[in-house]
């Protein structure tokens, strides 16, 4: 459905976002892509994080018939922004590995009968048989791409699983596609619309800049001394990045010894774990979240004071998003990246592990085959569970450098390795209720859990359900470990049907097996991802080690802002002689801001709110004094509002 009628069109989607999100008006390029989606043209939407991007596909799906196709690679995030519509009054679902077949097909089913406006799926999910068949029944108004980055083999996170959204194009060549990111430099830009098929170039673009955001790269050689001094130096909600698992726990621990409190994330967490500690950070009972890069896409937390990395990221890309996760509401934040002697050398051997010798690759490649007892000539489509850890005992290899070469396995064409899923616990009650309601002398734990199952999900007497054991365990008081037991005696007892939640990898041979010698690399393939490799880390490395130009403006002539100045509170800004403490102008102009990010809800604020702002007291009053003399704030009833 393509919307022609300008006027009628804006005061649509305006009464749209009034009703559902209570603005009065859109932000950025907000209004600009929503425009271009609704004529029906493939747009690609370049906006900073905490841009408002859910907004450009969210209300023009709302003004349009049919359902809305949500393309985004976390779980978590989908779960998010779906309860986020709900909360809102607007029909969305999401379709994710752990569900049932009924499930999913109820899903589906809810789509095709326009009982939802959005549908939130993996790429992975997009090459399945019941997927597509459903979807050539759906009526599409269009398709949202997020994280569009991934797409792009020029990026620094390509996923080869959405090169799938090719095969949904093809379903619904007239529903249009909209694209959005966070970060892509102009090469990774151009070849996202190639990626897409895009009908013709269509790109808007937000500024980068984030104002109240200082950026500043702090040496040292005791990184642990320098996160505690920093965070007990400031105040706020917080995050600290790792590179890895183990040290989320060793610095989640470090922190609460020294009276910070703090919690760890990680992608090997159960998906109930990650929601209860996430949770617990969101709603700030819990100060400084510890983490590696599986948290924080789709966050929606705008008062982050403080983003820390303790390990330096391999990119300016992965750097500049989540360093941008900090002071979405407009506030002064920091990003502060700790850079030991270490760090550059570390930098540089990186490369060598994503990119191991040809050779390396060859022999790993006939040590899969040995693994699997294949044979030449046999294995084309082959799929089998994979354990990483066993295979790295047998076969005597380190997993990252590994996990490299069947990465470049996949892009020469000749297996995929797809990283661990979380295959949720599934319950089936496999007695009637009738002998379940008979029964008697259960262990009293067992009650519990069985009562607390019925409650807590419908149709298990018909379907294996998935559930969660960490909301068990908060709904009886019982331990992690005892729910295990519990669902294991009632599993013996035949009372139920119980299968445990585990993490599992897949091999899937693309083609079958060829002999070792006979496996080539195109020069795409190998060198030129190479080199592109090579100047993404030489471009971190510059920012890690450069002194007199500002942070800010690196960061942005990065990503092509060429109009980008000088910030004036980064750490080499301030080196090179731009005073520490602003002007009273300057602060009542980062007042007039904080101002407009606060009422920017359309929601009335009391003095008390605006006073309890970060920003001193005299250029909070002098910018209130200026925004009511100019008109763009009322003051009625003792509260302030936007006009």
């Amino acid at each position: 459905m393509k919307i022609s009628n300008l006027p009628s069109q804006n005061n649509e989607a305006l009464a749209i976002l009034k009703k559902y999100w209570g603005y009065d008006s859109f932000r950025g390029i907000q209004h600009d892509i929503i425009q271009s989606i609704c004529a029906g043209r493939d747009t690609l939407g370049l906006m900073p994080t905490g841009g408002g991007k859910s907004i450009t596909f969210q209300v023009p799906s709302l003004m349009m018939d049919g359902v809305c196709i949500v393309i985004t690679p976390l779980i978590a995030l989908m779960k998010d922004q779906v309860n986020h519509l709900r909360d809102h009054g607007i029909k969305a679902t999401a379709v994710y590995s752990g569900m049932t077949y009924s499930e999913m097909l109820t899903a589906f089913d809810n789509c095709i009968l326009g009982k939802y406006k959005f549908l939130y799926i993996s790429p992975e999910r997009l090459k399945s048989e019941l997927f597509q068949t459903k979807l050539s029944h759906m009526q599409v108004n269009f398709i949202t791409v997020d994280e569009a980055h991934c797409i792009s083999q020029w990026g620094y996170d390509f996923r080869p699983s959405y090169l799938n959204i090719s095969l949904i194009r093809k379903l619904k060549p007239e529903s249009p596609i909209l694209a959005i990111t966070a970060t892509a430099t102009p090469r990774v830009v151009e070849d996202i619309q190639r990626q897409l098929q895009f009908h013709e170039p269509n790109t808007m673009r937000m500024s980068f800049e984030r104002a109240n955001l200082s950026y500043i790269v702090r040496e040292t050689t005791n990184k642990d001394s320098a996160l505690l001094q920093i965070l007990h130096d400031t105040t706020g909600s917080a995050i600290v990045y790792t590179r890895n698992r183990e040290q989320t726990t060793q610095l989640a621990k470090l922190l609460s010894d020294n009276g910070i409190d703090a919690i760890s994330f990680h992608a090997g967490l159960e998906n109930a774990d990650k929601d209860v500690r996430q949770q617990l950070w969101q709603n700030d009972m819990v100060r400084v979240m510890v983490c590696t890069n599986a948290f924080g896409m789709g966050i929606d937390k705008a008062d982050v004071r403080t983003i820390i990395h303790i390990g330096v990221p391999d990119s300016i890309e992965a750097y500049f998003q989540e360093a941008g996760r900090a002071g979405r509401d407009g506030l002064p934040a920091q990003a502060i990246l700790l850079k030991s002697p270490h760090d550059v050398a570390t930098l540089r051997r990186h490369i060598d592990t994503a990119f191991p010798s040809k050779q390396f690759i060859r022999e790993a490649y006939q040590n899969i085959c040995y693994y699997y007892e294949l044979a030449v000539g046999d294995g084309d489509g082959l799929y089998k569970e994979f354990n990483i850890n066993d295979f790295c005992h047998r076969f005597h290899y380190f997993p990252l450098p590994l996990l490299s070469a069947f990465r470049l396995l996949e892009h020469a064409g000749y297996l995929q390795y797809s990283d661990p899923e979380d295959s949720s616990s599934c319950v089936k009650i496999v007695v009637d209720k009738n002998e379940l309601y008979r029964m008697q002398h259960l262990p009293d734990r067992c009650e519990k859990v069985l009562q607390a199952l019925m409650r807590s999900y419908n149709g298990l007497f018909a379907d294996l359900m998935p559930i969660e054991e960490v909301l068990l365990a908060q709904r009886t008081a019982l331990s992690h470990s005892e729910i295990y037991e519990a669902l294991l005696i009632l599993n013996r007892l035949g009372v139920i049907y119980y299968i445990p939640f585990k993490r599992i990898a897949h091999i899937t041979f693309m083609q079958s097996r060829v002999e070792t010698d006979e496996i080539t690399f195109s020069t795409e393939v190998y060198e030129h991802r190479r080199m592109e490799l090579v100047q993404r880390v030489n471009a971190m490395i510059h920012y890690l080690t450069a002194h007199t130009t500002c942070r800010s403006r690196m960061l942005l002539e990065y990503f092509g802002q060429t109009d980008a100045s000088d910030c004036g509170h980064c750490d080499t800004c301030l080196a090179n002689g731009y005073s520490q403490h602003p002007t009273n102008t300057q602060q009542a102009d980062h007042a007039q801001q904080a101002i407009v990010a606060l009422l920017q809800d359309g929601n009335p604020h009391p003095f008390q709110e605006l006073r309890a702002m970060p920003l001193p007291l005299d250029s909070i009053k002098q910018a209130l004094e200026t925004m009511l003399s100019e008109g763009e704030i009322t003051y009625t009833d003792g509260f302030f509002r936007l006009t």
